[in-house]
């Protein structure tokens, strides 16, 4: 073989090799950044329901074409969070109130079995690593900051997941409770509300400290309760943000 030959050989192999070993395909990059930052933006509420989405603006703001655009609306519009209507645009979904029950449940049935397990399982420095995140939701309280005590919220039952040992169940539920995230951001700005969910974590906290598998449950049961109680109060005071039931 010459050495010309040869140099294509390796040329040919060494392209093979950067695009099994390299980056996926730039649209493809591109369209899976846009699906969760724009889903981030809407179970956050920083897009509201019944808003208008552009694609072009949402592709001029990434610098890139309006297909991997096309593409992320499209998997979130599968979803149920955006609406897309051909003839009239594309618009941010209400919260569908009848699922949100159903949702809840779940989702108390799924976190009462974790609370009862990190119970059991629980280690001093795990106890003390749920401990400093609830201190931070009470940092963000006295702050007035919703965003970060959002966040240390869903650390708290994602961490107490993982001390039960089942970090997949945290995830199953990130899926149920989209809607029902939605719906919370919702529920935050109400005076004295970010107080009374440490006060619910607080107890769910001691079980597990105490190393108390039922009542961790009841209390974790409880806290999640108030979820379905609050459904009609919020739909009452934010009507034009849910899907008609009818």
């Amino acid at each position: 073989m010459t050495a010309r030959s040869t140099k294509k050989t390796e040329a040919a192999a060494s392209a093979m090799t950067g695009t099994r070993r390299g980056k996926p395909p730039q649209r493809a990059t591109a369209s899976s950044r846009i699906y969760s930052e724009l889903r981030s933006e809407l179970v956050t509420m920083r897009r509201r329901p019944g808003e208008a989405i552009s694609e072009s603006e949402i592709a001029l703001s990434y610098g890139v074409s309006r297909t991997p655009v096309r593409e992320a609306i499209l998997k979130l519009s599968d979803e149920g969070l955006l609406d897309v209507f051909p003839q009239s645009g594309i618009f941010v979904s209400r919260i569908p109130l009848a699922a949100l029950p159903e949702a809840i449940i779940i989702r108390k049935a799924l976190e009462e079995t974790t609370a009862r397990l990190a119970a059991e399982r629980a280690t001093t420095s795990q106890i003390l690593q749920l401990r400093s995140i609830v201190e931070r939701q009470r940092e963000a309280d006295e702050a007035g900051d919703r965003t970060g005590f959002h966040q240390a919220d869903e650390l708290f039952h994602a961490t107490i997941a993982d001390v039960a040992r089942h970090p997949g169940i945290w995830t199953l539920i990130l899926h149920v409770k989209m809607h029902v995230d939605r719906y919370r951001q919702l529920t935050l700005p109400v005076a004295g509300r970010m107080t009374q969910v440490i006060a619910e974590h607080e107890p769910i906290l001691a079980a597990i400290e105490a190393h108390d598998p039922q009542r961790a449950g009841i209390a974790m049961e409880r806290h999640l309760d108030r979820l379905l109680r609050d459904i009609s109060e919020t739909q009452h005071t934010n009507p034009e943000f849910f899907a008609s039931t009818e």
